[in-house]
């Protein structure tokens, strides 16, 4: 026994089989009476020394790995050698005070740290005038937590961390700094002893490899205040929102380095440039927190705080956003709060049990992706992922999130057969932990970053996903339009002679166009597992494909709502996307692949720079039909703009049959410009059209005061726009 010393051998041994729950009470200085006593423990040494004002002083081995020594009352540094004789100096981690204090511990517990990244996680600091990096991490059934990493040997029992609050763990380890490699190494309560990347972590090692790497994320210098200042303009409902979708590990491939894909650097020089010459408003990224599969595409992530490492670490992905800024292009991030793999270095049973996830597979295991589900109704975990909205958002400058799967969330039986789920409380299907969670994710995105926009990938007929929390939605910006994309695609892929019979796939979209803030998405899902490219997808001969797909593309820019195109279909591309290889560019360059490409250039061009095209996209004054007619599958609207702004009559002809002198209604007498025709000669078409414009002469046609009478060529869409409308 050792009760001189304040503690009795089992103390001695749980400090040896790494079973200390209290550390910070048994090593470090204590003041015992009128003396100082340090206790350290390092295990494989031969000697240890502490060094204080009074000199070096050879501590006295107690028991195994344990050494005490009385010293003078201030700081001490400590010497140690091993059996080889090597020597060296280090400072003591116990003898440092807590770092996180009583409003971060209450914010903590009780669920509403907004900036919880600055309180959990891997920080580079000065603490008590010493460089080193604070460790914090949540593991309310912990009986142990240790950080770990090749500065101790990956050894569990060298250091210990304090516990603190209500479930939180926290040490300061002086002389790490950025890059060093780390884990959680947890002893469970069942005596089990895991090994846990980082929840909060900023970093991460190169997958295969699966521990976490400090990153110091302070002190980016921005220059893109000028975007910044004027997003939420550049985002809102009445803007003009084309978004290219990026995949950054295919989007293109260093092919003289092996076949790797750009690094975030390379994409700020590249992507942003093209992007900018496409004429797209924003560039949205498919999810890029750190995931350890390549082929989940990021939809499986295990370090929601840390940017992949695959491409570049933290600040060369600042660097891509702040190009993007730089070039007026807004950056978008698809994010996903849904569910977590269960690898077993993540959050699945992190401290040993169901603590970010439900410990009932029934409300819990997600059956289509083999992931879990995290349990939005337990505040820490409502609060992590709230913040790591935030943490994205302010970090990282991006101007928006696209919530991936939010169906999924929405409801407890989704993908699920009867006895597969439980019901809520009500006996419903309708997940109220999770839309509370959005609701509030919402609250704080857009109460606390300025100009932001969320985005929804919503399935369902869910009520209110766009409209505001205090109306009783789900607070969303905007959401994508599942329903258009779906009954468009089936409608073009029928063959023509065919198409007056499903004449409704394209015109009931109206009918539910305003019902919500809407992006048109025909995103990266349209285009694998077997669906075949957006060319082949499309009925006929190449000619009449390419034709096809020109003409969607000008209905889709046509049609009331935001719009938003994965890349690789801008130019056409052949086959299928495959997330190992790049775009097929050797095909962009192809006569008919660039005049795709061309077109969608000006469609951008031409939706941006014509406000009748959008600033009503969400409301229903801004649609007016002139024609839909099955029989010659014909479709043709009026898009209006504010006043004074001309309108755009939008005309499709979805046959491979030239209507020629086919009358249109339109709303005035006089010059309308042939703004943009998909079957043009520069975009790979037959050339057909309306030689620059129409005149409209006065009687009514349409239910409109005037008719304009036009060549509508086959396969194609054409937008006529009002000249000298006042």
């Amino acid at each position: 026994m050792f009760s001189e010393q304040g503690f009795d051998a089992a103390e001695l041994l749980a400090l040896a089989e790494g079973r200390c729950s209290q550390p910070f009470s048994i090593l470090g200085p204590r003041t015992q009476g009128k003396v100082q006593v340090l206790t350290v423990f390092h295990p494989d040494l031969s000697a240890l020394w502490a060094l204080t004002a009074a000199g070096a002083q050879e501590m006295e081995r107690l028991s195994g790995d344990v050494f005490r020594a009385v010293i003078p009352a201030g700081d001490y540094r400590l010497r140690a050698r091993n059996g080889q004789g090597d020597e060296w100096e280090f400072e003591d981690p116990y003898r440092f005070g807590p770092v996180l204090g009583e409003v971060d511990l209450h914010l903590l517990a009780e669920g509403t740290h907004r900036q919880l990244w600055r309180a959990l996680g891997a920080h580079v600091i000065a603490h008590q005038g010493v460089a080193g990096v604070h460790f914090a991490v949540w593991a309310p059934n912990a009986r142990r937590v240790s950080v770990v990493g090749d500065f101790n040997g990956w050894d569990g029992r060298r250091h210990p961390m304090r516990r603190v609050g209500q479930g939180f763990w926290e040490i300061f380890l002086p002389g790490l700094a950025e890059g060093e490699i780390y884990k959680y190494e947890i002893l469970d309560a069942y005596g089990g002893v895991l090994q846990k990347a980082d929840p909060v972590g900023f970093g991460s090692q190169h997958p295969p490899e699966k521990a976490s790497v400090v990153r110091d994320i302070a002190g980016y210098g921005w220059r893109d205040a000028e975007w910044m200042a004027r997003r939420g303009a550049a985002q809102g409902r009445s803007a003009p929102v084309s978004i290219y979708e990026v995949h950054p590990g295919s989007w293109r491939r260093r092919w003289d380095e092996g076949g790797r894909p750009l690094s975030y650097r390379e994409m700020a020089r590249d992507l942003v440039a093209y992007v900018r010459d496409m004429g797209f408003t924003h560039i949205e990224l498919m999810p890029v927190s750190e995931f350890p599969f390549d082929g989940s595409w990021g939809y499986q992530p295990v370090g929601l705080y840390a940017p992949t490492i695959r491409f570049g670490p933290p600040h060369e992905f600042r660097d891509l956003v702040d190009a993007a800024h730089q070039a007026g292009l807004g950056v978008l991030l698809d994010w996903v709060p849904g569910h977590f793999p269960t690898d077993p270095h993540g959050l699945v049973h992190f401290d040993g049990t169901a603590l970010y996830e439900h410990a009932d597979p029934r409300e819990g295991f997600h059956q289509d992706w083999n992931t879990l589900i995290y349990n939005y109704g337990r505040l820490e975990v409502a609060n992590y992922l709230t913040a790591n909205a935030l943490y994205w958002l302010q970090e990282y400058h991006l101007d928006g999130l696209r919530v991936d799967a939010v169906a999924s969330m929405l409801y407890r039986d989704y993908s699920r057969k009867d006895g597969e789920w439980l019901p809520n409380k009500d006996g419903g299907r309708e997940n109220y932990e999770a839309i509370a969670f959005m609701q509030q994710m919402n609250i704080a995105a857009y109460g606390e970053c300025e100009g932001v926009m969320t985005v929804a990938e919503e399935s369902t007929s869910f009520p209110g996903v766009s409209a505001p929390v205090h109306a009783g939605g789900l607070g969303f910006g905007y959401k994508w339009n599942m329903g258009w994309m779906n009954d468009s695609l089936r409608y073009m892929a029928h063959d023509p002679v065919h198409r007056s019979f499903h004449h409704h796939l394209m015109s009931h979209s109206i009918s539910y166009a305003f019902s919500e803030n809407f992006i048109l998405p025909i995103s990266h899902d349209e285009v694998v597992h077997g669906k075949g490219s957006m060319l082949r997808k499309m009925p006929g001969d190449p000619w009449q494909q390419f034709a096809n797909l020109r003409a969607y593309y000008g209905y889709m820019w046509g049609h009331p709502g935001k719009k938003l195109l994965f890349m690789g279909c801008e130019f056409a591309q052949p086959e299928e996307w495959d997330h190992n290889a790049e775009l097929d560019w050797h095909a962009a360059a192809q006569p008919a692949h660039a005049g795709v490409q061309a077109l969608v250039r000006d469609l951008n061009a031409l939706y941006r720079g014509t406000p009748a095209l959008h600033v009503r996209d969400c409301v229903p004054e801004g649609f007016q039909w002139i024609t839909s007619d099955p029989a010659q599958s014909v479709l043709a609207w009026i898009r209006w703009g504010e006043a004074g702004d001309p309108p755009v009559v939008v005309a499709c002809n979805l046959t491979p049959v030239p209507r020629e002198g086919f009358a249109l209604g339109v709303p005035r007498a006089g010059r309308w410009r042939e703004a943009l025709n998909t079957d043009a000669a520069v975009y790979g078409g037959s050339g057909m059209g309306n030689l620059g414009g129409v005149t409209a002469e006065e009687g009514a046609q349409n239910g409109q005061p005037a008719r304009i009478t036009v060549t509508l060529p086959p396969l194609a869409t054409v937008f006529f726009v009002a000249e000298d409308w006042v």
